[in-house]
């Protein structure tokens, strides 16, 4: 089971800076990695998530596996910005 993460106030995290629709709980829709290789959750609320394997920390071996990534797809997923009502509002640029 995930649980919502910490949020730091970043620009790239606005709520629904997309224009998707917001539905009452967030679903896994995609997958990307980023510049260090760690891979990222792209949810239907608009937000991104971090889903790093560094046991004993975060275990989630089944992000190393393209099918059991896969898998996830289309699932809930507990989104930590949106649990927080981050909002366009309260995020400042640098």
């Amino acid at each position: 089971m995930e649980r919502t993460s910490l949020t730091k106030q970043s620009p790239e995290s606005e709520r629904n800076s997309d224009g998707r629709p917001r539905l009452e709980t967030p679903t896994l829709i995609d997958f990307r990695q980023d510049e260090d290789g760690h891979w990222v959750a792209v949810l239907s609320c608009g937000h991104t998530q971090h889903l790093r394997h560094q046991p004993p920390w975060q275990s989630r071996a089944w992000v190393l596996d393209p099918a059991q990534r896969q898998q996830q797809i289309g699932k809930s997923f507990m989104c930590g910005w949106c649990a927080q009502s981050a909002d366009n509002d309260n995020l400042v640029r640098d």
